[in-house]
């Protein structure tokens, strides 16, 4: 079973090529991959690496977690499924669609 990761408080520099490397001296990593904002391309900060068993992502995460690199603490950590919570609200934005318009 494949266990994902979740690295945040990357440099935004930082490519996938060198997020495999860093990860791969802890096990056999299947895929790294670094998060892009969707309009401007550039890296958000935070990326993804996956590992084929628990027990290699568990070392990874007790290495990693924490570490600097390039003057940045990594957080290093199980990844949640999607809508675990973290993400905003995709419903009311506040304003007029949420009944707080603006009073004069």
């Amino acid at each position: 079973m494949t266990t994902k990761l979740f690295v945040g408080n990357l440099e935004y520099s930082t490519t996938e090529t060198q997020l495999r490397e860093m990860f791969a001296t802890h096990g056999n990593v299947l895929s790294a991959t670094i998060v892009a904002d969707r309009e401007t391309g550039r890296s958000r900060g935070f990326g993804f690496v996956e590992y084929g068993s628990q027990g290699e992502a568990e070392r990874a995460i007790g290495a990693l977690d924490g570490s600097d690199l390039r003057g940045h603490q990594l957080k290093v950590n199980i990844a949640r499924p999607r809508g675990d919570g973290g993400g905003r609200d995709r419903g009311a934005r506040g304003g007029a669609a949420s009944g707080q318009g603006w009073r004069r």
